[in-house]
């Protein structure tokens, strides 16, 4: 286990130059920071999102014509998992609450609470089980201006410049203002931060910030903040059940065209069933299981853009889906660890990025894009990466610069969770410098709304990561956990205030805008040879594919 012979050779390398880099970095002698004409260049030539190839125009919907990555525009042009004809609503298993909050992680759970703390029922359903989302997948932090030097002002700035000056002000501003409260209700919930000795919050820098900001719980900041919201909700039975397992396949409208439930599906008994609801709220994360352009993930199983299919179809544009964020950061070896989230906090903690041959190549706080295409610029265009026995580049990321900078056990203290995932394999991260090259990350874009979590559907908000707008074409560090609470309790409190004043209720629930969502596919020549959402992504080869529809065939016969 560990590296190999030839891995550790070429960490000699690391480790010639580590010391001169250090004192470089005690003195502050960074290596310089590019320029928006030399990031517009590297990012050009090097960026995934910026290639022509894997991309394609979308045929059907809100935003025909517009060109995404080919693996998201098959789940769009896809035909649904049950013919709304098949649908009798009078036979299926039918509940009915105010609000209906669909998906289990930080957006939707921050939803459900604000919902029902202002006087709704609320049904929280989720595909997987309550928490299994990208919510706990973040590690480094969370962003929020509440330090003397710092003020959403900066924040706000920091935001708008990360996102190359792109984003939706208006959901830049309420991310910004909103953030201080929401550090202030995380921690009234009973989430753990990392503190000073005194008591006050630490915080550190992220890529992309001008001020010191970033608040953390160790590498495991996400997981601390489901831990809570999750509690939260299960602490609140009368006001909110949670159904676990139970897929969202199609958005219902009443024949106002205002949102009014879901037909779900079980992942357990594979049985259809409904909710009917006065105002609906997605909240299903993204789609980084659809692997873009072939790249790596960090992303959790469920995330494979059922949300962005649902609320497309029911009519609902997209924004910004031409952007998707390959975190810079991703572990390259071992094979068990490929894909892996490598927290920016290490970054922020000292760790240089170093080539082949021990050198720094990139200041290593750039925006995540601009990181990212460098990473891949210094493996491709130079050839100065590593190479690992089974084919795959990367680069070094020096984690035992933490130690000279910041003193013995700050790497078991700082980052436990990762200290733990190496060393599992043999890798001691003191010791050691990680391999790592960018992973797909996050989707920058998504279902548009308003600063009020509000849809183009009547009684449908949306909030977190399948919502697009507010970061723009580059998300900054911490602030996708500070989106998912931020937007969803504006989600949670605004579908509230809707349920509450909608004075004749929702109407009876159709499927019609389906109907005419396959009209358009018929009409556009798009193929029956999918389905979606796709809720479970598929991981076997063709060959144990047809081994499995054999053994299956076989049994039928017995």
């Amino acid at each position: 286990m560990g590296y190999t012979p030839e891995m550790k050779e070429l960490i000699k390398r690391v480790e010639a130059t580590r010391a001169e880099r250090v004192e470089r970095t005690r003195r502050g002698e960074y290596f310089p920071a590019m320029t928006l004409d030399e990031r517009a260049e590297v990012l050009g030539r090097f960026h995934p999102d910026y290639k022509e190839a894997g991309r394609r125009a979308v045929k059907v919907g809100p935003n025909k014509g517009d060109v995404y990555p080919e693996e998201f525009v098959e789940q769009l042009e896809a035909y649904p998992r049950i013919h709304p004809d098949r649908v009798d609503f009078g036979a299926l298993p039918t509940s009915e609450t105010d609000v209906l909050v669909i998906g289990g992680g930080g957006a939707g759970s921050s939803a459900a609470l604000r919902a029902a703390e202002n006087g709704c029922r609320v049904v929280l359903a989720t595909k997987l089980r309550h928490g299994d989302a990208n919510t706990v997948m973040a590690e480094g932090g969370i962003q929020g201006a509440d330090q003397e030097v710092d003020s959403p002002y900066f924040h706000y700035l920091d935001v708008i410049g990360g996102g190359h000056f792109t984003n939706r002000p208006e959901l830049v501003a309420a991310l910004t203002h909103d953030a201080p409260l929401v550090m202030s209700w995380l921690e009234s919930l009973g989430m753990m931060f990392d503190k000073e000795p005194d008591g006050r919050m630490r915080v550190r820098h992220g890529g992309g910030t001008s001020r010191k900001r970033m608040h953390s719980a160790g590498d495991m900041t996400g997981s601390e903040i489901m831990r809570v919201l999750r509690d939260e909700v299960r602490n609140r039975p009368d006001a909110i059940e949670v159904m676990e397992f139970s897929a969202a396949v199609e958005l219902l409208k009443d024949a106002q065209g205002r949102a009014c439930g879901a037909l779900l599906y079980n992942l357990e008994t594979e049985a259809y069933f409904v909710v009917r609801a006065r105002a609906v709220v997605l909240a299903t994360g993204g789609f980084g299981r659809l692997h873009v352009q072939g790249f790596a993930t960090t992303n959790h199983y469920g995330a494979t853009a059922d949300g962005l299919v649902l609320g497309y179809r029911a009519g609902v544009s997209l924004d910004f889906m031409h952007s998707t964020q390959y975190h810079p950061t991703g572990a390259a070896f071992p094979e068990q660890n490929v894909g892996l989230l490598i927290t920016e906090k290490v970054r922020g903690l000292g760790a240089n990025l170093v080539n082949i041959d021990g050198e720094q190549f990139v200041f290593e706080r750039e925006p995540r894009d601009v990181e990212s295409a460098a990473i891949i610029r210094e493996c491709v265009e130079r050839a100065r990466g590593v190479t690992t026995p089974v084919g795959r580049l990367g680069v070094w990321l020096d984690s035992p610069m933490i130690e000279e900078l910041e003193g013995p056990g700050t790497v078991e203290r700082e980052l436990p969770a990762k200290f733990v995932q190496f060393m599992r394999y043999g890798i001691d991260i003191r010791k050691e410098p990680m391999l790592v090259y960018p992973t797909l990350h996050y989707q920058n874009g998504g279902l548009k709304i308003t600063a009020d979590a509000e849809t183009s559907v009547p009684g449908l908000f949306a909030a977190g990561e399948v919502t697009g707008g507010v970061h723009g074409e580059n998300r900054l560090m911490g602030n996708s956990l500070l989106d998912i609470t931020v937007f969803g309790r504006r989600a949670g409190t605004n579908a509230a205030a809707y349920a509450q004043n909608l004075e004749d209720g929702p109407g009876e629930p159709a499927l019609d805008h389906v109907r005419a969502f396959i009209a358009d596919l018929e009409a556009g020549g798009v193929g029956r040879d999918r389905i979606s959402p796709m809720l479970i992504p598929d991981y076997t080869t063709p060959e144990v594919r047809q081994r499995q529809l054999t053994a299956h065939y076989l049994g039928t016969l017995r």
